[in-house]
């Protein structure tokens, strides 16, 4: 069972951790982390969920494993989702969310790839594409883009445009 990191509401760690599922504890936080791939032509590379998981487009995502920072988790789930290997100083943190039980940490990567050199996560990931800022706003509109990852592009948006 996958274990998590608990953090304190300063987002310093507490040595303690919960299986995936697990409610969180009042007072502590686990990580999410979330990462927006933007390539030369001003694409953002997004994934379609497999229907269990909610069908929806979104960004790559998800959960730091125990022992694993923030960034050495997002590292983690580019290479899981997607089948890619990044470094670490391609990734530029930009903004940090705190929820009532987690800290949101949105990277942006900018980086052409080739959508053949993908091997996506079949658990998790449909398929994915390189889309427009006009097409992903045509998603938001039709309800076929994640809800909480819509929050997040326009973070991701005002931090490009700033």
């Amino acid at each position: 069972m996958e274990l998590r990191d608990l953090y304190n509401s300063k987002k310093i760690l507490t040595n303690e951790t919960i299986r995936k599922g697990e409610n969180v504890p009042s007072g502590r936080y686990y990580i999410t982390v979330v990462v927006f791939i933007e390539n030369s032509d001003g694409k953002f590379l997004l994934q379609k969920r497999v229907l269990e998981k909610d069908g929806k487009w979104a960004t790559t995502g998800g959960h730091p494993k125990s022992g694993e920072s923030s960034l050495e988790g997002i590292v983690t789930e580019i290479q899981e989702e997607l089948g890619q290997i990044v470094k670490q100083n391609e990734l530029t943190l930009f903004k940090t969310i705190k929820t009532n039980d987690d800290f949101v940490d949105l990277y942006y990567m900018k980086k052409d790839i080739d959508l053949k050199d993908i091997v996506i996560q079949k658990e998790e990931v449909d398929s994915v594409d390189w889309v427009t800022r006009d097409e992903i706003e045509n998603l938001i509109n039709q309800g076929k883009f994640s809800k909480s990852h819509e929050e997040f592009y326009k973070y991701c948006l005002d931090f490009l445009d700033n």
